[in-house]
Protein backbone atom coordinates (compact mmCIF):
# COMPACT_ATOMS: atom_id res chain seq x y z
CA UNK A 1 0.00 0.00 0.00
CA UNK A 2 1.65 3.14 -1.30
CA UNK A 3 0.76 6.29 0.74
CA UNK A 4 0.06 9.23 -1.57
CA UNK A 5 -0.96 11.76 1.10
CA UNK A 6 -1.46 12.11 4.83
CA UNK A 7 -3.03 15.11 6.55
CA UNK A 8 -4.74 16.14 9.78
CA UNK A 9 -8.51 16.59 9.71
CA UNK A 10 -10.35 19.70 10.85
CA UNK A 11 -12.33 19.49 14.07
CA UNK A 12 -15.68 19.57 12.21
CA UNK A 13 -14.55 16.61 10.05
CA UNK A 14 -13.48 14.68 13.15
CA UNK A 15 -16.80 15.43 14.86
CA UNK A 16 -18.72 14.10 11.83
CA UNK A 17 -16.70 10.87 11.88
CA UNK A 18 -17.21 10.45 15.63
CA UNK A 19 -20.97 10.95 15.23
CA UNK A 20 -21.22 8.54 12.28
CA UNK A 21 -19.35 5.80 14.12
CA UNK A 22 -21.36 6.39 17.30
CA UNK A 23 -24.63 6.07 15.36
CA UNK A 24 -23.55 3.05 13.29
CA UNK A 25 -21.60 1.07 15.87
CA UNK A 26 -22.51 2.39 19.32
CA UNK A 27 -18.96 3.49 20.14
CA UNK A 28 -17.48 6.64 21.61
CA UNK A 29 -14.24 7.90 20.03
CA UNK A 30 -12.28 10.87 21.28
CA UNK A 31 -8.80 11.41 19.89
CA UNK A 32 -5.88 13.74 20.38
CA UNK A 33 -5.04 13.54 16.67
CA UNK A 34 -7.01 12.33 13.66
CA UNK A 35 -5.32 12.00 10.27
CA UNK A 36 -6.51 10.84 6.88
CA UNK A 37 -4.24 8.63 4.78
CA UNK A 38 -4.81 8.26 1.04
CA UNK A 39 -3.18 5.58 -1.08
CA UNK A 40 -1.95 5.67 -4.66
CA UNK A 41 -2.75 2.00 -5.22
CA UNK A 42 -6.01 1.49 -3.25
CA UNK A 43 -9.60 2.66 -3.69
CA UNK A 44 -10.08 3.36 0.03
CA UNK A 45 -8.60 5.62 2.69
CA UNK A 46 -7.84 5.04 6.34
CA UNK A 47 -8.09 7.25 9.38
CA UNK A 48 -5.35 7.28 11.97
CA UNK A 49 -6.60 7.84 15.48
CA UNK A 50 -3.67 8.92 17.60
CA UNK A 51 -1.39 7.29 15.02
CA UNK A 52 -3.21 3.93 14.80
CA UNK A 53 -5.11 2.74 11.69
CA UNK A 54 -8.52 2.38 13.33
CA UNK A 55 -10.90 3.87 10.74
CA UNK A 56 -11.47 2.54 7.24
CA UNK A 57 -13.25 4.43 4.47
CA UNK A 58 -14.78 1.97 2.04
CA UNK A 59 -17.43 3.21 -0.40
CA UNK A 60 -20.13 4.15 2.12
CA UNK A 61 -18.31 6.28 4.68
CA UNK A 62 -16.24 5.64 7.80
CA UNK A 63 -16.20 2.26 9.50
CA UNK A 64 -13.76 0.60 11.87
CA UNK A 65 -10.82 -1.55 10.84
CA UNK A 66 -10.35 -4.88 12.60
CA UNK A 67 -7.84 -3.26 14.98
CA UNK A 68 -10.26 -0.36 15.52
CA UNK A 69 -13.04 -2.80 16.40
CA UNK A 70 -10.74 -4.49 18.91
CA UNK A 71 -9.91 -1.12 20.46
CA UNK A 72 -13.41 0.44 20.64
CA UNK A 73 -15.62 -2.65 21.21
CA UNK A 74 -18.68 -1.88 19.02
CA UNK A 75 -22.13 -2.99 20.11
CA UNK A 76 -24.01 -2.61 16.80
CA UNK A 77 -23.60 -4.40 13.45
CA UNK A 78 -21.78 -7.30 15.11
CA UNK A 79 -21.86 -10.92 13.90
CA UNK A 80 -20.50 -13.57 16.28
CA UNK A 81 -18.90 -16.80 15.04
CA UNK A 82 -18.10 -20.01 16.90
CA UNK A 83 -14.57 -21.24 17.58
CA UNK A 84 -14.68 -23.62 14.60
CA UNK A 85 -14.95 -20.67 12.21
CA UNK A 86 -12.03 -18.64 13.63
CA UNK A 87 -9.26 -20.04 11.44
CA UNK A 88 -11.34 -19.71 8.27
CA UNK A 89 -12.47 -16.15 9.00
CA UNK A 90 -8.92 -15.14 10.00
CA UNK A 91 -7.70 -16.39 6.61
CA UNK A 92 -10.22 -14.18 4.78
CA UNK A 93 -12.97 -16.71 4.12
CA UNK A 94 -16.54 -15.51 3.71
CA UNK A 95 -18.78 -16.30 6.68
CA UNK A 96 -21.24 -19.17 6.43
CA UNK A 97 -24.46 -19.62 8.42
CA UNK A 98 -23.38 -22.73 10.36
CA UNK A 99 -20.50 -20.81 11.97
CA UNK A 100 -22.66 -17.94 13.23
CA UNK A 101 -23.93 -18.07 16.79
CA UNK A 102 -25.47 -14.59 16.94
CA UNK A 103 -26.08 -11.55 14.73
CA UNK A 104 -27.35 -8.06 15.47
CA UNK A 105 -31.00 -8.05 14.33
CA UNK A 106 -30.74 -4.47 12.98
CA UNK A 107 -28.29 -5.60 10.27
CA UNK A 108 -29.71 -5.22 6.78
CA UNK A 109 -28.47 -6.76 3.56
CA UNK A 110 -25.57 -4.65 2.23
CA UNK A 111 -24.54 -3.26 5.64
CA UNK A 112 -20.94 -3.43 6.77
CA UNK A 113 -20.57 -5.73 9.78
CA UNK A 114 -17.90 -6.66 12.30
CA UNK A 115 -17.25 -10.38 12.72
CA UNK A 116 -16.14 -11.36 16.23
CA UNK A 117 -15.32 -14.69 17.85
CA UNK A 118 -17.57 -15.92 20.64
CA UNK A 119 -15.00 -16.77 23.33
CA UNK A 120 -13.35 -13.38 23.84
CA UNK A 121 -15.33 -11.08 21.54
CA UNK A 122 -12.23 -10.21 19.49
CA UNK A 123 -12.83 -8.86 15.99
CA UNK A 124 -11.61 -11.10 13.17
CA UNK A 125 -13.01 -9.45 10.06
CA UNK A 126 -15.10 -6.72 8.51
CA UNK A 127 -17.54 -7.74 5.81
CA UNK A 128 -20.70 -6.99 3.90
CA UNK A 129 -23.96 -8.61 5.02
CA UNK A 130 -25.50 -10.72 2.27
CA UNK A 131 -28.77 -11.03 4.23
CA UNK A 132 -30.40 -9.37 7.23
CA UNK A 133 -29.26 -10.11 10.79
CA UNK A 134 -32.33 -12.11 11.75
CA UNK A 135 -31.63 -14.50 8.84
CA UNK A 136 -27.92 -15.09 9.52
CA UNK A 137 -28.11 -18.18 11.70
CA UNK A 138 -28.99 -21.54 10.25
CA UNK A 139 -27.61 -24.62 8.58
CA UNK A 140 -26.27 -23.53 5.20
CA UNK A 141 -25.30 -20.65 2.95
CA UNK A 142 -22.92 -17.73 2.79
CA UNK A 143 -24.17 -14.68 4.73
CA UNK A 144 -21.19 -12.29 5.04
CA UNK A 145 -18.65 -11.45 2.34
CA UNK A 146 -15.26 -10.81 3.93
CA UNK A 147 -13.61 -7.51 2.96
CA UNK A 148 -10.86 -7.04 5.56
CA UNK A 149 -9.50 -9.55 8.08
CA UNK A 150 -6.83 -10.21 10.68
CA UNK A 151 -3.43 -10.48 9.00
CA UNK A 152 -4.31 -8.83 5.68
CA UNK A 153 -2.42 -5.86 4.24
CA UNK A 154 -4.72 -3.30 5.87
CA UNK A 155 -4.43 -5.04 9.26
CA UNK A 156 -0.63 -4.99 8.99
CA UNK A 157 -0.47 -1.34 7.83
CA UNK A 158 1.47 1.08 10.01
CA UNK A 159 3.01 4.49 9.40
Amino acid sequence: MDVSSRHHLRSDEVRAIEETLADRLGIDIHAEAFELVEFADEDFQIGLIDGEAHVWYPEDGPFLTVSGANTYDPTNHVVTVDTGAISFVSDGADIMRPGITEADPVIEEGDLVIVVEESHGKALAIGTALTNGADMTGSEGKVVKSLHHVGDELFEFSV
